[in-house]
């Protein structure tokens, strides 16, 4: 269980108790990235559930402010991040890795957030007005999906954080949770095309940027999850 403490600090700003962490602990942590995800989703669909007791643009709202503070925007900084350095991606690579390393956030990153956030807040609001709680409680732990199968699958962009995540996914961890993605498709059919936006992803980091970085897999979460809400809302009007 402490790789799942060590992986709720990291990834969200939810209190957990202090604990002391070797950097293998740290990078181990990945293995548990889908669980936190569970936890995020739950948080997300009961503040859009009580929201939506007044209407459904107020739970959107709601949810969406959970969704932001439970993860400390860590996330959107990623896409932010990978917004800009894809803008500089015509340059040479040290100007790439140079963008990526700004702390300041360009034109690119501004656009990139603000549209990530107004697609967020109009798709929870179409599913809060279907009742689709379930499907919005499990779509962070697919999203999360995705690290695990980026860290394996691409070269690492640059000696960084998300190198530190290298070969520590083991076998057993992509069976457990591809199980466990299998049972929440049943429930919400909808995830069943997390794969395909892992592999899209995953093809588009390796085309455009060169390889993946801890930017990258936040940057893939955050598409991750608006593309899986928007699948869910064609689902449930497919009918």
């Amino acid at each position: 269980m402490k790789g799942l403490l060590i992986a709720i600090q990291f990834l969200t700003r939810l209190p957990t108790p202090r604990i002391t962490v070797s950097s293998d602990e740290f990078a181990a942590s990945m293995r548990w990235f889908p669980a936190v995800g569970l936890i995020v989703g739950a948080l997300v669909a009961g503040a859009g559930w009580a929201g939506g007791q007044i209407e459904p643009w107020t739970g959107a709202l709601v949810a969406l402010l959970v969704w932001v503070a439970a993860t400390g925007a860590l996330h959107l900084d990623g896409l932010g991040d990978i917004a800009d350095a894809s803008g500089a991606a015509h340059k040479d690579r040290e100007r790439l890795i140079a963008v990526l390393g700004d702390p300041h956030a360009g034109t690119f990153a501004v656009v990139a957030i603000v549209l990530q956030l107004i697609a967020k807040l109009v798709l929870l609001h179409a599913l809060i007005d279907d009742r689709a709680f379930i499907s919005i409680a499990l779509i962070p732990f697919a999203a999360r999906i995705g690290p695990l199968v980026w860290s394996r699958a691409l070269p690492d962009l640059h000696a960084g954080l998300g190198s530190r995540f290298r070969d520590v996914v083991r076998p057993v961890d992509f069976a457990i949770w591809s199980l466990l993605l299998l049972t929440a498709a049943w429930f919400s059919p909808s995830l069943l095309t997390a794969p395909l936006v892992f592999l899209c992803w995953g093809w588009w980091l390796l085309r455009r940027i060169g390889g993946i970085s801890g930017d990258g897999h936040g940057a893939g979460i955050e598409i991750g999850e608006s593309i899986l809400l928007g699948a869910a809302l064609l689902l449930a009007h497919s009918g």
